[in-house]
């Protein structure tokens, strides 16, 4: 779910980059530096979900976490 926040907002950057290079505006260019700034937290956050996940169990793996009948 982080990965395509952080995808629309690439993309969001992209549209305000492209309208600034039309209409030879400064502010798309400035909002584009605060959404990848933005972007930048976010992938901030989502590492450091990682981090504590892998603090607590262990391992990252997905796998090990499936309990199996015996």
């Amino acid at each position: 779910m982080l990965v395509s926040i952080e995808l629309m907002l690439l993309s969001v950057t992209l549209i305000f980059l492209i309208n600034a290079l039309a209409y030879n505006d400064n502010f798309g260019q400035l909002a584009a530096l605060f959404i990848i700034a933005l972007a930048g937290a976010e992938s901030a956050i989502g590492l450091s979900i990682l981090i504590v996940y892998y603090r607590l169990n262990g391992v990252i793996s997905l796998t090990n976490n499936v309990v199996t009948k015996s």
